[in-house]
């Protein structure tokens, strides 16, 4: 029992002197993820894109913004696969989102792209395509989120 308890302890110290940090408890970067205020274009994939971007970031709106995120997205579908009556049977929706991270306090701003592809099916009926074109709007909107996340991660840990 003893050895046991000795050797915890010695685990522990031995755990906490090794200089480890976890990513998401660094004050410096996770507070400012906090404060990004972002900005979309006016459309139904810009407000998905915006709303993702807030989620991923943890926004919090009681304190004024440090950062401002703008960003343009561009959105093109190509169909895949035809049926005999030439029709497509899936599609591939490719997003590219140009971003840009604004110091409130003015500064150099940062900028990035990302690309994502996602496919859907093509549906018969009219309301099953549109649920179909709307949810990989959807998935591509979250994907893009994680990745600038990261990259604002990656611009906001070298200074």
């Amino acid at each position: 029992m003893r050895i046991a308890t000795a050797f915890a302890v010695l685990s522990a110290l031995a755990v906490s002197a090794c200089g480890f940090t976890p990513m998401y408890a660094e004050p410096a970067v996770g507070s400012s993820l906090r404060r990004i205020a972002v900005t979309t274009q006016d459309d139904r994939l810009g407000y998905r894109l915006r709303e993702q971007l807030e989620d991923a970031l943890a926004w919090d709106r009681s304190s004024t913004p440090l950062y401002r995120l703008t960003t343009q997205v561009e959105q093109n579908r190509r169909s895949l696969g035809r049926r005999i009556d030439d029709t497509a049977t899936r599609y591939e929706l490719t997003v590219k989102a140009t971003w840009t991270l604004t110091p409130a306090a003015g500064g150099t701003p940062v900028s990035g792209t990302e690309t994502v592809t996602t496919t859907y099916a093509a549906a018969d009926q009219p309301y099953a395509a549109i649920a179909a074109q709307q949810d990989g709007e959807e998935r591509a909107a979250s994907e893009l989120a994680r990745l600038i996340r990261l990259d604002l991660m990656q611009a906001l840990s070298n200074p």
